[in-house]
């Protein structure tokens, strides 16, 4: 398993079932890249400014979180697609 450096989070996106309110189901081609995720890993913070210490980390492994539409880098792990961002690029914590 990968462990993020610095500030680094892995997520895994949740995917999303693809049927409309009125039942049909939508082909993979309409589909787009889910907004939810949730938290594989986290690195140990960002270094502080004058050096000493890291900033501590607000996400933990197992949280569900959203993502921006777009960004991120992926990475294959074991031949699954996770996706690695930096924490200020998460949107919010999904409770």
């Amino acid at each position: 398993m990968l462990r993020p450096l610095h500030d680094g989070v892995l997520i895994r996106r949740i995917e999303e079932d693809m049927v409309t309110s009125s039942g049909l189901v939508l082909p993979d081609t309409a589909k787009e890249k889910s907004q939810k995720a949730e938290v594989i890993a986290v690195g140990d913070g960002a270094p502080q400014r004058n050096g000493v210490g890291r900033l501590p980390m607000r996400l933990t492994a197992g949280q569900r979180v959203l993502l921006p539409k777009y960004g991120g880098v992926d990475v294959k792990v074991d031949g699954e697609t996770l996706v690695m961002f930096k924490e200020s690029e998460i949107l919010a914590i999904i409770e």
